[in-house]
């Protein structure tokens, strides 16, 4: 089975700390043909330079983590498009797992499941959570590394030009065409925001914010509360 040709696109806003390392992860994969677009949303550190000192693609855009993927998307080459957030890193054969995952039903997307990484032992409760969440609603969240044919993103017009919420209404969106392929090789997530935020106190303002949206509220007026 030929493993489908992949670009990994990933959005950053001042993440010079780690890009490098998140950069270095990426290399094997890159190594085996992978196609690595960072799209910088006009980061105040020195994010883009960084990138640029790397070996993927630099796209410089406006901020919003939408407008950034969509601006990626449109560069892409490979057959399959996996959207990473830059605190997150792959299983080593993400690759072959998402070519063989494709290959063997008609889905056309998919996320990994997720370990959120940090000290509070509640994180692995939550991300089990969110595992078996997704698995049943088919909704996927941009942690957990979400993937789709090149002919699927733009199928459904791609990610929404929204500044919160994006990855769930992408879902509803793919949900049009088929179910995710929900892969059990785990993503590794940063718990960062879990832990300057608190995770009870995160946990918390995630679920307001989801019922809020569902409920129809603005995704502008989320993302101040978001802040």
């Amino acid at each position: 089975m030929t493993t489908p040709s992949l670009t990994i696109i990933m959005p950053v806003l001042n993440e010079a700390p780690g890009l490098a390392a998140a950069l270095q992860a990426l290399e094997p994969l890159r190594a085996r043909g992978a196609q690595i677009i960072v799209i910088d949303g006009d980061s105040a550190d020195n994010t883009e330079a960084l990138a640029q000192a790397g070996s993927a693609q630099v796209i410089s855009t406006t901020r919003g983590r939408a407008l950034q993927m969509n601006a990626g998307a449109q560069q892409a080459s490979g057959e399959v498009l996996l959207f990473l957030h830059a605190d997150t890193r792959l299983p080593f054969n993400a690759d072959a797992l998402i070519g063989q995952a494709l290959a063997a039903s008609p889905r056309v997307w998919g996320r990994f499941d997720v370990r959120i990484a940090g000290k509070p032992r509640l994180l692995r409760v939550i991300a089990a959570f969110m595992n078996a969440r997704s698995r049943w609603t088919g909704i996927a969240t941009g942690d957990q590394a979400m993937f789709m044919t090149r002919a699927a993103f733009h199928k459904v017009g791609g990610f929404p030009a929204q500044p919160l919420m994006e990855d769930i209404e992408m879902s509803a969106r793919l949900l049009k065409l088929s179910r995710p392929a929900c892969l059990r090789a785990r993503v590794i997530t940063s718990g960062r925001r879990w832990e300057t935020r608190g995770v009870w106190t995160t946990l918390a303002l995630m679920w307001r914010l989801r019922l809020a949206y569902w409920r129809g509220a603005a995704p502008e007026r989320l993302a101040q509360l978001y802040q």
